[in-house]
C-alpha cells in the first residue's frame, strides 16, 4: 500500500503525473475488492484479487523502468520508497529463473507443505494436462519461467 500523504511528505519526482492515473485505477481496484463479499470463498480465495493487483502494480512499475526505460530512476526509487510496488518481488524478477514469479510467498520453502516451493512454480510440461494446478497463497495458475 502507498504511505498516506501528509504536510511533510516529499512532493512526487517530475514524471509521476503521467503515471498517476494508472496507480490510481489500481487502487481503485483494490478498494472495490475490499467491499466486495466474501462470503462462499476459502479464506485463502478472498485474498487472491489483492495479491493479484498489487502483483499487476508492481509488473507495470517493473515495465516502466526497466522495459521501456519511461520512468527516471528518481521516480522508480521513490514509487518504491513510497509502496507503490514490492521492490523485493522487483528484485527477484531480475534473476534468472523468477521472471514470471507471481509473490514471494511461492518460493519460501516454509510456507509450503514439505518445506518444497510451490506447486505453481512447477513447469506445466511436467504436470498432468488435465489437472487444474492453483497456488493455495495466491491463486496463480502458473509462473515457472520455461511454461
Amino acid at each position: 500500500m502507498p504511505r498516506i500523504k501528509t504536510i511533510r511528505t516529499k512532493k512526487p519526482p517530475e514524471g509521476f503525473a503521467e503515471i498517476e492515473d494508472t496507480l490510481l485505477e489500481f487502487a481503485n481496484r483494490l478498494r472495490d475488492i475490499e467491499t466486495t463479499s466474501h462470503e462462499g470463498k476459502r479464506k485463502n480465495e478472498s485474498l487472491w484479487p489483492v495479491f493479484q493487483i498489487t502483483h499487476q502494480r508492481s509488473r507495470y512499475i517493473y515495465d516502466l523502468y526497466y522495459t521501456r526505460e519511461a520512468i527516471s530512476s528518481e521516480l522508480y526509487q521513490w514509487l518504491l520508497k513510497q509502496g507503490y510496488a514490492d521492490g523485493n518481488l522487483i528484485a527477484k524478477w531480475k534473476k534468472q529463473g523468477y521472471e514470471k514469479l507471481c509473490c514471494l510467498r511461492c518460493i519460501q520453502a516454509k510456507e509450503n507443505t514439505f518445506n518444497a516451493t510451490c506447486i505453481c512454480r512447477v513447469p506445466k510440461s511436467k504436470l498432468d494436462k488435465d489437472k487444474v494446478v492453483e497456488c493455495v497463497t495466491c491463486g496463480c495458475r502458473g509462473c515457472a519461467s520455461s511454461d
